[in-house]
């Protein structure tokens, strides 16, 4: 079946996808960020990280948020590494970051194969101001590729600034990306091709790719998230396609 959701660990599931079989890599993984020392980033909830105290909403904690900042890298890595395997040659890699973990990522992606090709900015329009500092209204997505750019094989242009408020009255996960902008994202991945997204989430990415022609391999860890993107997924399809696989062994 053409799109396929996994539920289980990411480098479990990473390890059953043959070589050279996705397109993309597309992926908003957890950033073990939003404290100022590493007992604020190993200590808090995802939930308690990443919303305010005045939040309209009250979603669920998504797991992957204790690391510290050593372990961190050495997992990010793996995790490329495994991504980078799977993807075949030119094809691209676009992970999601912060300010905090930004260098951290360039790495774990030049480490674990890729060409590192640049970074692109979501901005924020909608995000709190602090007394005497920079307001932090951006995230980060690293381009990379396997090899070369095959600019012939998807000629496609791509902004490298994207605007969009987060989802508001649709919103299902604490750290969901707007729809509009993953539908841009998944252009890098040339149209009939694959989008992988080792943490699925919300099923957002997955929804993006099927959205523009694109078939869709994901993997999620909590059962909780992992219904939300079925029934997300499903929504989003014309036919039965969707296949569901179970718990990894």
């Amino acid at each position: 079946m053409p799109y396929t959701l996994h539920r289980g660990d990411a480098l479990t599931a990473l390890a059953d996808i043959p070589d050279n079989s996705v397109d993309a890599v597309i992926t908003d993984p957890p950033y073990n960020s939003g404290g100022r020392t590493s007992g604020e980033r190993t200590g808090r909830s995802a939930r308690a990280k990443y919303t305010s105290g005045d939040a309209e909403h009250d979603l669920a904690n998504f797991p992957g948020e204790n690391r510290d900042q050593r372990s961190y890298g050495f997992w990010l890595t793996l995790l490329l590494t495994e991504s980078y395997r799977a993807t075949a040659e030119s094809g691209s890699a676009l992970v999601f970051t912060d300010w905090r973990q930004l260098p951290t990522t360039t790495d774990a992606l030049q480490a674990a194969g890729w060409t590192w090709r640049g970074i692109a900015a979501w901005h924020k329009p909608v995000s709190r101001p602090q007394k005497g500092r920079l307001k932090q209204s951006c995230e980060y997505i690293i381009w990379g590729t396997k090899g070369p750019v095959d600019a012939n094989r998807n000629p496609v242009y791509l902004p490298g600034l994207y605007t969009a408020s987060q989802p508001r009255r649709d919103r299902v996960h604490i750290t969901q990306k707007p729809v509009e902008i993953m539908q841009e994202l998944v252009k890098i991945c040339p149209p009939g091709g694959t989008v992988l997204d080792p943490f699925t989430g919300s099923g957002t990415t997955g929804v993006a790719a099927l959205r523009e022609g694109r078939q869709f391999i994901g993997v999620e860890l909590s059962d909780h998230y992992a219904d939300i993107a079925e029934q997300r997924l499903r929504g989003a399809l014309t036919q039965e396609d969707f296949d569901l696989v179970g718990p990894e062994k």
